[in-house]
């Protein structure tokens, strides 16, 4: 534990000794707070329109229902397709262009550690991008009512979507080491993912059902709507799993070549 410990400690430190991290983390901020602002002033515009007409034939408006669920389900999930390539396009891609990957690969720790310390480093630099999240939603708490129950399954929902995202991202860094190639190979890869049960509109077969069962999407609306499903743990951190796996099978392959 100790190793994976110090290799996320030393990809963290590297992320924020590059652009990288302030780049991401600005972004995302400026994306999270506009759309935050937009739907949330949105939701205050139509309040007063209701109470204005008494409210009469209108459903009740909550904030979680006008701000929160569009801003994870319809936002966010699209911006971090866009970000996450980024964070995860240097893991081993900038180890094969600067020469350090024979270092790393011969050095004294476990590949699965090493694979591990990257993808925990990736992940709490992620973790960072989820408080600025909660940080816009604690807004709504000094000002609002929302409720906060559904709150825990949508921060459990976005941060087990982008910890997929990482360990797919982290598999495809170890293909090249150009890291514009890796940022744009995952993103068409996660856009993929993305659009899978998009199939459903003009199909019910079994593969249909089968590709929309691979979407990213269709387990996420669930999180979204504030409901922890099983089903939707299990192929999250499945997704999770396999990348980790994936990426440790070509880390082997890289090791061969050494």
């Amino acid at each position: 534990m100790r190793n994976i410990l110090a290799v996320a400690g030393k990809e963290l430190r590297s992320y924020f000794h590059s652009p990288i991290a302030y780049l991401v983390m600005a972004v995302y901020s400026v994306l999270c707070g506009f759309f935050f602002y937009s739907f949330t002033a949105t939701y205050v515009v139509q309040t007063f329109r209701m109470q204005a007409m008494g409210g009469m034939g209108m459903p009740s408006m909550t904030i979680n229902d006008y701000v929160i669920r569009p801003l994870f389900e319809g936002v966010l999930a699209i911006v971090l397709l866009l970000l996450i390539p980024l964070i995860t396009m240097r893991l081993y891609a900038e180890e094969k262009r600067s020469g350090t990957i024979e270092l790393l690969l011969t050095s004294p720790i476990t590949d699965l550690q090493i694979i591990l310390g990257k993808f925990l480093g990736a992940l709490l630099l992620y973790g960072t991008m989820i408080v600025i999240t909660f940080g816009y939603l604690g807004v709504l708490f000094i000002y609002g009512n929302p409720f906060a129950k559904p709150l825990i399954a949508q921060a459990v929902g976005l941060f087990l979507f982008g910890g997929a995202l990482l360990a797919l991202g982290m598999w495809i860094s170890t293909f090249t080491k150009n890291q514009i190639i890796a940022a744009v190979v995952s993103f068409a890869v996660f856009l993929l993912f993305y659009v899978l049960n998009w199939v459903t509109a003009y199909s019910s077969g079994a593969v249909s059902r089968v590709l929309a069962y691979l979407s990213l999407t269709t387990h996420f609306d669930a999180f979204s709507k504030g409901v922890v499903d099983l089903k939707d743990l299990v192929y999250y951190l499945s997704v999770i799993v396999l990348g980790i796996f994936l990426t440790a099978r070509s880390v082997e392959a890289l090791k061969g070549r050494v």
